[in-house]
C-alpha cells in the first residue's frame, strides 16, 4: 500500500505529468465555456412584434401584435419584451412601427404623450382654449395634464366716474377645476412625452364652456386695464371625483363683462 502510495506522489511530481493535466484541464475549461457561450447566444425569446405597420397617433390592439422567438443579439436598445405593457397603448406622434418590426419604448406612448391627443379627449359643449405660459406660470414644469387648475385675475379697475378715486387693483378666482388636457412647447410637442428630454412649457390647453371661453378670451383682451390671467395649481385631481369647472366670481365676471362689447349673439 505504502508502495502504490509513493509512485502516486512520484507520478503527480512529475513535471511531464503537471503539464499534460494542466493542458487537458484548459482543454475542458474552453470546452465547457464554448459551450455555455453558444447555449447562451442562441437561446431564443419569446417577444412581441407588429402584426402590420401601426402609424404615428394609432392606437395599438391586440390584434395587432404577434409574438416570435429571436436570438438576445436582436434585443439591443429599449425594445419591449413584454405584450401585456404594449396593448391599449399609442405610437408617438412623429413615429411609426413598420409590419413586422419590434416594439421599442420611444415609439410607445401613453395616449396624454400624444401630441394632437387633447382635441380627441374633451366634453361636448366645451371649447378648447390655449393659455401661454412659462416655467414660472408653470410652477417649475409641475402642471401635469390631468391636473386641476383655478384661474384666477388680476386687473385694474380703473375709476371713470370723474372723481378722484385712484385706480385699485382687482385679484380673484376667476374659474376654478379646469382640467389640463395637454401641456406643450414652442414646437408643440408635449412637455412630458420623454422625460430623458428638458423641454420647456409654452402653451397649457384645456376646454371650458363656451361661456366661460368668451368670458377668458374678453379677460384676455383687456390690455387698457393691464389684466392678467394665472394659473394655480390645485390638488382636485387627487379626489375621487373632481368637481366640474364652474365660474368662482360674479364680480370678476361683472367686471369683464361692463368693460367689454355685447355681440348679439351673447344678448341672445
Amino acid at each position: 500500500m505504502s508502495n502504490l502510495i509513493v509512485g502516486i506522489k512520484k507520478f503527480l511530481t512529475n513535471k511531464n505529468t503537471v503539464t499534460v493535466v494542466g493542458v487537458l484541464a484548459a482543454v475542458v475549461v474552453l470546452y465547457i465555456g464554448y459551450n455555455w457561450r453558444i447555449k447562451t447566444t442562441l437561446q431564443t425569446r419569446v417577444v412581441p412584434y407588429a402584426k402590420e405597420t401601426i402609424t404615428a397617433g394609432e392606437q395599438i390592439t391586440p390584434d395587432m401584435i404577434g409574438t416570435m422567438e429571436v436570438v438576445p443579439a436582436l434585443l439591443q436598445g429599449d425594445v419591449i419584451l413584454d405584450a401585456a405593457s404594449i396593448v391599449d397603448k399609442y405610437v408617438s406622434s412623429d413615429g411609426v412601427i413598420p409590419k413586422g418590426s419590434l416594439f421599442y419604448s420611444r415609439c410607445v406612448v401613453e395616449k396624454e404623450q400624444l401630441a394632437s391627443s387633447f382635441i380627441m379627449d374633451y366634453p361636448e359643449g366645451y371649447v378648447l382654449y390655449n393659455f401661454a405660459i412659462n416655467t414660472e406660470l408653470s410652477y417649475g414644469n409641475s402642471m401635469y395634464p390631468g391636473n386641476y387648475i383655478d384661474i384666477y385675475l388680476k386687473a385694474i379697475n380703473r375709476i371713470d366716474d370723474g372723481s378722484n378715486e385712484p385706480d385699485k387693483i382687482m385679484v380673484g378666482k376667476l374659474l376654478e377645476n379646469v382640467k389640463i388636457l395637454a401641456v406643450l412647447d414652442s414646437n408643440g410637442d408635449p412637455v412630458f412625452a420623454n422625460l430623458e428630454e428638458k423641454r420647456s412649457p409654452a402653451l397649457m390647453i384645456f376646454a371650458v364652456p363656451e361661456e366661460y371661453h368668451i368670458l377668458l378670451r374678453k379677460a384676455s383682451y383687456l390690455r387698457a386695464y393691464e389684466t392678467t390671467l394665472i394659473p394655480v395649481p390645485t390638488a382636485e385631481s387627487m379626489k375621487e371625483e373632481p368637481g366640474e369647472v364652474a365660474l368662482s366670481s360674479t364680480d370678476l365676471k361683472d367686471f369683464i363683462n361692463r368693460v367689454t362689447v355685447w355681440t348679439e349673439e351673447n344678448t341672445q
